[in-house]
């Protein structure tokens, strides 16, 4: 391989990381943009489950009212209005976050072993 080839490679590495990164930041900056300006809202989709691949029910909050709607694809239909005692928020398990550090070790310590 010459010098050329091998300045080219490092050259389309380093463009490559400096387009990563800046995807990385604007995707950041994207979602703390959409996260301000739909934090003060006063409609919020509390839960969503989906029947098939066009149909979904829906618990939103509007203002202090919890609806049930259906929504599909053509039509957004009321299905029925809950109280503040009816509805329950979902419990959801607290995951561990993992240690990088820890997790890089142990798979370092894997590649050692073979």
């Amino acid at each position: 391989m010459s010098v050329a080839s091998i300045s080219q490679l490092v050259t389309v590495i380093i463009i490559f990381i400096l387009v990563l990164g800046a995807t990385y930041y604007v995707t950041m900056w994207i979602a703390r943009y959409q996260k301000n300006t739909v934090a003060g809202g006063n409609i919020e989709i509390l839960e969503t489950q989906r029947l098939s691949n066009t149909k979904y029910i829906q618990i939103i909050r509007v203002a202090s009212k919890y609806l049930v709607i259906s929504v599909s694809k053509d039509s957004v239909t009321l299905l029925t209005e809950l109280t503040q005692d009816e509805y329950k928020p979902p419990e959801f398990a607290k995951a561990e976050i993992p240690d990088f550090s820890k997790e890089l070790s142990k798979m370092m310590d894997r590649f050692k072993k073979k």
